[in-house]
């Protein structure tokens, strides 16, 4: 892909062109980038307060009896967001889906132990020990390079 840039006093406002022969993955998701709108907030209530929540801080996102919950070392948050739409929104680089019902941040990871038939053992750095289900296992092996 070629990036060019043209400065140019006559344009007010900022204009992307882009010239292709078709439209392939990695534009889509140049584009998808490109158009997103300033990212939301998130937050999450505890305690009936709803507190501002700083993702970098988060171990997980998982859910349970219907509801989705954030966990940091403050504590767990109660989310009115879907966890389908937080995978979407959170960073591809820092948080993976490990099974249906959580995802995890892989900067608050302990360790993977890889010892059993099928599945991946997760351990954070908070002590919480959770499992990949089986679907994902191989995708999180592709994010670690194994």
């Amino acid at each position: 892909m070629q990036v060019e840039i043209k400065i140019d006093p006559a344009y007010k406002e900022t204009k992307i062109l882009v010239l292709t022969d078709k439209v392939t993955e990695e534009l889509s998701q140049l584009i998808k980038k490109i158009s997103q709108e300033a990212p939301q907030i998130l937050s999450g209530f505890q305690n009936d307060t709803l507190k501002i929540l700083d993702p970098s801080k988060i171990y997980r996102f998982y859910t349970a009896s219907g509801k989705v919950f954030a966990a940091d070392e403050k504590g767990e948050y109660t989310l009115r967001t879907r966890l389908y739409e937080l995978e979407e929104r959170l960073d591809k680089n820092q948080f993976v889906r490990i099974s249906n019902s959580e995802i995890i941040n892989l900067k608050k990871v302990k360790s993977f132990d890889l010892s059993f038939t099928g599945t991946i053992c997760v351990s954070l750095l908070d002590g919480t020990v959770t499992y990949a289900s089986r679907r994902y296992v191989n995708k999180i092996k592709q994010i670690l390079g194994i």
